[in-house]
């Protein structure tokens, strides 16, 4: 890859799920991206990813991925119980790595990702796709100039009601990491670590279903300032799935869904609020693809926008809403609730 701009950048794919064919999708906005590569489990998962997408290099092991010397960054999609053993397959084998959200089921999990990239100055995003949409940048500038004074408490939630309880759904899995928290509750954490940053104080209350993941959780995240976020995640009980940021002089409402909005209504106290329309290219996952490709080509190893510090932070943030409400995953090593009730 030419740090000019000139040459594209080449991807590889690890996993072949409905969210790596939206990101594929999206790769194809990017002028200078180029799909090469696709891992699976099976080679005739891969041939089939391959052909819908016309892909050239496919692989029936992660490894063989990983070992393939035109990738130069590995999307991976895999389920989320194995982000952590997959980052580090592609980090030590020399490729930048933007994994999807949640980055690790813990924070233990994910200091050694950080310590590996930062180790081998190989570049590691978490794709929360969120951060990098149009809203959530005029979001971030609204509030950088003052729109609503001080923000002072985040109101967010996403939860949708699965009919059924269906111990075969990944949502319901614990081995694959299921549950609301992890899955949904990411959104609503990561605006509230964007607009207040990583809280001192966190209670949460939660319910575990019958195959042993949380299909509800309310969160309180609280900072020596005062400031307060109030969020919610669910898979069993359908919400707003909005957001209203309140600062000292006026609040921003970011209506459903707030994971992928599309405008914000501003009001400062002064008319009925203002309606601000941002509406996205696409699909929208070629926004956080824009942002790897900014690093890659500056030799950054992080997003400024998404730092490994702000990711290591929610990731305890996690932590500590998972000690409150008593969720262990099966095979899970190093997560202890009494310690991480401390983070």
């Amino acid at each position: 890859m030419s740090d000019s701009g000139s040459e594209k950048v080449r991807w590889g794919i690890c996993a072949t799920g409905g969210i790596a064919e939206k990101f594929v999708e999206g790769l194809r906005q990017v002028p200078d991206a180029e799909v090469v590569a696709v891992g699976s489990r099976s080679q005739e998962s891969a041939e089939t990813f391959g052909d819908a997408f016309g892909i050239p290099h496919r692989h029936a092991t992660y490894e063989a991925l990983a070992h393939d010397v035109d990738v130069d960054v590995v999307y991976i999609a895999s389920p989320q119980n194995r982000h952590h053993a997959d980052t580090l397959l592609f980090l030590e084998a020399g490729r930048n790595v933007l994994c999807e959200k949640p980055f690790a089921r813990s924070q233990a999990e994910l200091q050694e990702m950080v310590a590996l990239a930062t180790n081998k100055k190989l570049f590691l995003m978490e794709a929360i796709w969120s951060r990098f949409l149009p809203t959530y940048v005029r979001l971030r500038e609204l509030l950088h100039q003052g729109a609503i004074g001080e923000p002072r408490m985040v109101e967010a939630d996403f939860g949708f009601r699965l009919p059924e309880v269906d111990p075969d759904h990944r949502l319901f899995d614990p081995d694959r990491a299921g549950g609301g928290l992890l899955d949904l509750g990411i959104y609503p954490v990561q605006l509230a670590s964007m607009v207040l940053g990583t809280p001192n104080h966190v209670g949460a209350a939660g319910h575990i279903g019958t195959t042993g993941v949380d299909e509800q959780v309310a969160m309180v995240l609280g900072h020596d300032d005062g400031a307060l976020a109030v969020l919610h995640a669910a898979i069993r009980t359908s919400t707003s799935c909005g957001a209203r940021i309140s600062g000292t002089e006026g609040h921003i409402v970011i209506p459903a869904f707030m994971h992928v909005p599309q405008a914000l209504i501003l009001d400062n106290g002064v008319g009925d609020g203002e309606r601000l329309d941002l509406p996205m290219d696409g699909n929208g996952y070629h926004y956080q693809v824009q942002e790897v490709h900014d690093c890659l080509r500056s030799g950054r190893i992080q997003s400024d926008i998404l730092p490994l510090d702000e990711s290591l932070a929610m990731m305890g943030t996690l932590d500590q809403i998972r000690a409150e409400i008593g969720l262990v995953y099966p095979g899970e090593a190093g997560f202890d609730t009494a310690d991480s009730a401390s983070v």
